[in-house]
């Protein structure tokens, strides 16, 4: 259990630093050093698929306290485990939010506390509502994981799994970064906005639905794979 800790916090720092970090770094450039949306979405995408191959033959490579309990209600992980994989998931959010602030508080020209956190309404990307966050969030969540579940279930080509997931996770940030900015995992949230509460408090008081939206998404993938209906 511990190895699959160590593995879960590695990962979810990997993808909090690399994604995040491209979309506050790249996403502030200008000129050769500018990024869009589809360089951000590929960031993020990029980072799980090498952190399934990475960390993925240790613990499942879930980075994602949504995929944790997606697996847990289809009864592919315990309690136990549910547990150990999401503290040590926030951890390694906070982790990766703590080393990207660093970063950043080294620019030399200044910098505005942006940690690439999520959120919506008025001021937050494309200004969209509380209605059109939760619904994208939890929808994106439920796909996201029926891509988890189906290709890691017996019988589906596991060698293809973690570029499945990846690219999934790309779709995703394609469609919604100027909904949310995309979370579809609570620990992504988590890290970015409690590392940032001083510069930017807003963002906290907004986690509820990053985390309530992505679980929803989540368990309901996971009933059904859990009553057979999506089992090969």
């Amino acid at each position: 259990m511990m190895k699959k800790a160590l593995a879960e916090f590695i990962g979810t720092f990997t993808l909090v630093f690399v994604g995040c970090g491209a979309a506050v770094i790249g996403g502030m450039g200008k000129g050769a050093t500018a990024i869009d949306v589809l360089g951000i979405a590929f960031a993020f995408g990029l980072a799980i698929v090498a952190m399934a191959y990475g960390i993925g033959p240790v613990s499942g490579c879930h980075v994602n306290p949504a995929v944790s309990f997606g697996a847990f209600i289809a009864r592919r992980i315990n309690a136990e485990e549910l547990l150990n994989y999401v503290i040590a998931q926030v951890l390694g959010a906070l982790a990766g939010a703590a080393v990207l602030y660093l970063v950043l508080s080294g620019k030399a020209s200044g910098w505005n506390g942006g940690l690439g956190q999520n959120g919506w309404g008025p001021g937050y990307l494309g200004e969209y509502s509380t209605l059109s966050a939760f619904v994208f969030e939890a929808v994106a969540t439920f796909i996201f994981l029926i891509c988890i579940l189906g290709v890691t279930q017996p019988g589906a080509p596991a060698k293809n799994a973690g570029l499945a997931i990846g690219l999934t996770l790309c779709a995703i940030h394609i469609v919604g970064i100027n909904v949310t900015g995309v979370s579809v995992n609570p620990a992504r949230s988590l890290g970015p906005a409690l590392v940032g509460i001083f510069q930017n408090p807003q963002y906290v008081s907004q986690l509820w639905l990053f985390i309530l939206a992505p679980l929803l998404g989540a368990g309901v993938a996971g009933l059904l794979f859990r009553n057979g209906a999506l089992t090969a």
